[in-house]
């Protein structure tokens, strides 16, 4: 079982952010997610705010929740991934969004994909990408949207860099089983709690035609939500409804969802991201889940 915490990287307030990563840091917690809106006007840049996380914290695997494709070539984003990864001694990892928010994309130079087109192309991306972890191969990858004539790859990262993908739709998802490391399943906003055992199981069973273990991909549920300090009865996680609960009702949820909606890593949206929303995740939450699972 792994814990995170996702972070917005509001350009107003990012010595608040990298505060916070310290506390989740010291704190034990495996993972920090960076949100990746690069057009959004208040929203800093999520790669450039990862590399100073990642020099901030010791412990903690960073990455980009999820790092928007259409806004950067594969080649580049295969060097940036490999660098920060080196940087940190392997606690960079990247996990990867075909595009949403095409006329955004598109106002800052981006392209417009359908959502066939945007598929295809980030299955050209991740040849790409993991091509470019290989030194001293030339690569050379001749696709319908990205197109790579010769360049020399390298340098290889720390660490098997996993590529985790954001899928939603059922082509996407039977992509993340034939070749992605995880599924950073969306937040319930764009795939409800109920499509959840469903996304699960075309995972699965695209892995297995595949010939992959299903168990080797990593799956990432993320929840969005508010501790609280009352108890609470249990959530209906129905539709796409924020967790609103105790911390001994958010660790069952937890603890449900490892036992039977096969999630083996749980990533918190906080809907207000404090000091103490952290501390009652790193210091009840985790625990009390940990305790169940045990």
């Amino acid at each position: 079982m792994r814990f995170g915490i996702q972070l917005n990287p509001v350009a107003s307030g990012l010595e608040n952010i990298r505060a916070l990563a310290r506390q989740a840091d010291a704190a034990g917690l495996d993972l920090l997610g960076v949100q990746d809106h690069p057009y959004a006007a208040d929203l800093a840049d999520t790669f450039a705010l990862i590399a100073t996380v990642l020099a901030d914290t010791e412990r903690l695997r960073v990455f980009p929740d999820v790092a928007s494709l259409p806004m950067r070539g594969p080649a580049m984003v295969g060097k940036q991934a490999a660098t920060l990864d080196l940087l940190s001694g392997g606690r960079f990892e990247l996990a990867l969004g075909a595009g949403a928010f095409w006329p955004a994309i598109q106002a800052m130079g981006g392209p417009v994909r359908t959502t066939r087109e945007a598929l295809a192309a980030l299955t050209e991306a991740i040849e790409i990408i993991r091509a470019m972890w290989r030194p001293g191969e030339t690569v050379r990858v001749e696709g319908e949207y990205y197109t790579v004539k010769g360049v020399h790859a390298g340098p290889a990262p720390a660490h098997p860099v996993g590529i985790w993908l954001g899928s939603v739709g059922p082509r996407a998802l039977a992509l993340t089983g034939r070749v992605a490391d995880g599924w950073a399943a969306p937040i319930p906003h764009y795939l409800n709690y109920e499509k959840w055992p469903e996304a699960q199981r075309i995972i699965t069973d695209a892995a297995v035609e595949a010939g992959r273990d299903p168990a080797s991909i990593t799956r990432i549920a993320q929840l969005v939500g508010h501790i609280t300090d009352a108890p609470t009865g249990p959530p209906a996680l129905t539709g796409e409804t924020p967790v609103h609960a105790d911390a001994a009702t958010w660790a069952r949820v937890l603890a449900g969802l490892a036992k039977d909606g096969g999630f083996d890593s749980f990533v918190y949206w906080p809907e207000q991201g404090d000091e103490r929303q952290l501390r009652l995740w790193t210091d009840e939450v985790v625990p009390a889940t940990r305790e169940l699972l045990a």
